[in-house]
């Protein structure tokens, strides 16, 4: 495509993502100092204002203010702002998908899909909201009851990555509110007009119940406005998403003031595939996981470790899907592949299948650039290589769609393939032997947060908690009971006789 074409429709999607925000309610700022680009392009949408540090302490200030009222109403009152931000969604649901895909360069499918995940958590805390569960414990004591009381925590500070844009602030900000904390949100400065439109509405649907709309604060900018949440002894919590470089930072500076942290960093997500697999369906969903969002997803399936016996018929299923993979325009029907992010994961992309080849792999297909929409836009066609062994490139999490292809003889070394990587979020395997299935969700299996069989490593739902171990970080986010890392717990001891035992049967004067 010719340079003016490019500008042409960098035009088009610039004046469709001011109508779809003004659409959403949202106002757009007066320009500013944050360029905002579209990976369909690479050409800029809108320049957005940064905050200033000063203005990033007066939202802090004003979450903790809000938080005072705000722990006071009961969890199912509090679930109110949740159903009625799940009923803006679902009202948006494609207006907000397809920012995303302006914005992030997520296929269609992928983008609503998103949203529907927003949808869904919020769904998943209306019902928490009337089961926020203590217990009662028997008490050594006569007379005495023993329990324990769960409490709001205070401002959770909400770091997100641009990936997955929309979903994991919701995540956050669903179960946060039901559990009476309030939030303030630092998005990706990549994608911070996804941001503001969420804003926008969790405000929008506090106030139409009634409550007040400054239980959430958005803040945009670059890291040192992140700096400034994660340094801040009124946030309690800070739920930071990003890379592993990312979360050695935010760590040791929020345990430093004895702050709580909930990271989710770096996947480098492994599928076993066994000689009694089903190839046919192992082969579908690798291609999903591997090539899906263009690999840039925290649960992307990087690493492929295949039986030997059967290694030839899986990689001749899984090429010829790779070759037949539509990449292109994610607005455009019938694409599978959109862009990737920008220049420097096009940059790290080549420079991994660079090292790649150097320690020896094969390159079967993919790794290309496509030119598509100028010489701004990053398109690539998913990479598989296949590896003489776990090189360091292999150990490390490429953001982008590159497979890296290992042979096993022994299900035990699979499983030390498996898991001798860093990291430790999201894992599968393929076979319909009982046992391995068994083995590799022991204790001596996959080491991972997220183990599954016979699908892939992504596509988490909502009612399990996500998260994962090592360098992954060791969070856990939307369901199951990850809701306790929003609240403070409280034991309490109730003396109804008129006795005063003490514990452990001391005697005192």
């Amino acid at each position: 495509m010719t340079d003016t074409l490019s500008d042409q429709l960098t035009l088009e999607l610039a004046q469709r993502a001011a109508a779809l925000l003004r659409g959403l309610g949202a106002e757009i700022p007066d320009p500013g100092d944050l360029p905002v680009r579209t990976p369909i392009t690479g050409g800029r949408l809108l320049t957005l204002r940064t905050d200033t540090l000063a203005e990033a302490e007066a939202a802090i200030t004003r979450a903790d203010a809000a938080f005072r009222a705000w722990r006071t109403v009961p969890a199912p009152g509090r679930a109110a702002v949740v159903r009625r931000l799940a009923e803006l969604l679902t009202t948006h649901r494609t207006e907000l998908g397809e920012l995303v895909t302006l914005e992030a360069g997520k296929i269609g499918a992928e983008a609503v899909g998103e949203v529907q995940e927003m949808i869904d958590i919020c769904e998943f805390a209306i019902g928490l909201s009337r089961q926020l569960y203590g217990h009662t414990m028997p008490s050594e004591r006569p007379g005495h009851r023993l329990m324990e009381t769960w409490h709001p925590l205070g401002v959770v500070g909400v770091i997100s990555a641009f990936n997955f844009p929309v979903a994991v602030w919701a995540w956050n900000t669903a179960l946060a509110l039901v559990c009476g904390d309030t939030v303030v949100w630092k998005p990706s400065e990549t994608t911070p007009l996804t941001a503001l439109a969420c804003h926008t509405l969790v405000r929008r649907a506090a106030v139409d119940v009634g409550v007040d709309p400054e239980v959430h604060q958005l803040i945009q900018g670059g890291s040192e406005i992140g700096a400034r949440l994660v340094d801040d002894e009124r946030v309690a919590l800070v739920s930071a998403t990003g890379s592993v470089r990312m979360g050695r930072i935010v760590a040791p500076r929020v345990a430093r003031r004895f702050g709580r942290c909930l990271l989710e960093l770096g996947g480098n997500n492994a599928a076993v595939v066994t000689p009694s697999a089903d190839l046919e369906l192992a082969a579908r969903a690798i291609v999903f996981a591997a090539a899906g969002t263009a690999g840039q997803r925290c649960t992307t399936l990087r690493r492929l470790i295949v039986h030997a016996d059967v290694a030839g018929p899986l990689l001749d299923l899984i090429e010829r899907a790779y070759l037949q993979l539509p990449v292109g325009n994610p607005l455009d029907e019938g694409v599978l592949v959109g862009p990737l992010i920008n220049a420097a994961a096009h940059e790290s992309m080549r420079g991994a299948l660079e090292r790649a080849l150097d320690d020896g792999g094969e390159l079967l297909c993919g790794g290309e650039r496509v030119e598509i929409h100028g010489d701004d836009a990053y398109y690539v066609r998913p990479a598989i290589v296949r590896m003489p062994a776990q090189t360091a490139v292999v150990r490390e999490e490429t953001f982008a769609p590159i497979l890296y292809v290992l042979a096993y003889h022994d299900f035990d070394q699979a499983i030390a393939l498996h898991n001798a990587v860093p990291q430790g979020l999201s894992s599968s395997v393929f076979t319909t032997d009982q046992r391995e299935a068994e083995r590799f969700l022991a204790a001596d299996g996959s080491d991972c947060g997220i183990a599954n069989v016979n699908i892939g490593t992504s596509g988490a739902e909502i009612g399990g908690a996500f998260g994962g171990e090592k360098q992954t970080g060791g969070g856990r986010e939307s369901g199951s009971d990850s809701w306790k890392a929003y609240m403070r717990r409280a034991t309490n001891t109730v003396n109804y006789s008129t006795e005063l035992p003490l514990a452990q049967g001391i005697q005192f004067g």
